[in-house]
């Protein structure tokens, strides 16, 4: 397990302000051994949690040209045929993963193809679990072109916490399964735009692994 590098400045800026306050407590209140033991369990607390947001596990993905693996950790809320207006233009199976802040935030490739489109979306930041959050708030929309033919769209959305997405996508540039797409900071979520013949192997509410659950199959 490691840091994540999306985490650096943040992880570093959180540790010297809760120093900063650790120090000027103990002036201001010196003889209050109590109220400081606490705030420093509080902050030894806080500063833990934000550095187990940021981690990077190392894990072996699972890789097959014709799986659609899962692009992140998290949770599936949405299965349900739509209209994808921004680049496929039609129907679509929308498959959305919901990332609390206790998982992994990395995201990544589900398929082997070339990025046929990338854009990045100013927005709000309400829910990441609402059926809104998809279209309203801050986003990222990758088309890829897949090496079968198909085209399929990751879109990463920020959350109500989440401030910031980081993507790693070059526009026409070819990409690779199990490789990483991005990283959304503190609660978020991924949507994935299939084709309609997509086979579908998760159910409503199932805990998925990046880079290790398929989600899918194309049709061969």
């Amino acid at each position: 397990m490691t840091i994540h590098k999306a985490g650096f400045k943040i992880i570093l800026v959180f540790l010297l302000v809760l120093i900063l306050v650790n120090v000027a407590l103990y002036f201001i209140i010196p003889n209050s051994t109590f109220v400081l033991r606490t705030f420093l369990f509080v902050s030894a607390a806080l500063f833990l949690f934000v550095l187990n947001f940021f981690r990077s596990p190392k894990r072996e993905g699972f890789l097959h040209n014709n799986a659609i693996i899962a692009p992140a950790d998290g949770k599936i809320v949405t299965i349900e045929e739509v209209d994808e207006p921004e680049v496929l233009k039609g129907k679509a199976i929308q498959v959305s993963i919901f990332m609390s802040v206790l998982n992994v935030h990395i995201n990544w490739f589900p398929v082997n193809g070339v990025v046929k489109f990338f854009k990045h979306h100013t927005g709000n930041f309400m829910a990441a679990w609402l059926p809104k959050s998809s279209t309203e708030n801050e986003r990222t929309t990758t088309a890829i072109e897949t090496t079968n033919g198909e085209v399929i769209v990751v879109r990463q959305v920020a959350g109500a916490m989440a401030k910031r997405i980081d993507s790693y996508v070059v526009e026409n540039e070819k990409c690779e399964q199990g490789k990483q797409l991005g990283f959304i900071k503190f609660g978020s979520r991924v949507d994935l735009y299939l084709p309609l013949d997509t086979r579908i192997d998760v159910k409503l509410d199932q805990k998925v692994k990046g880079k290790q659950t398929v989600i899918g199959w194309f049709e061969e």
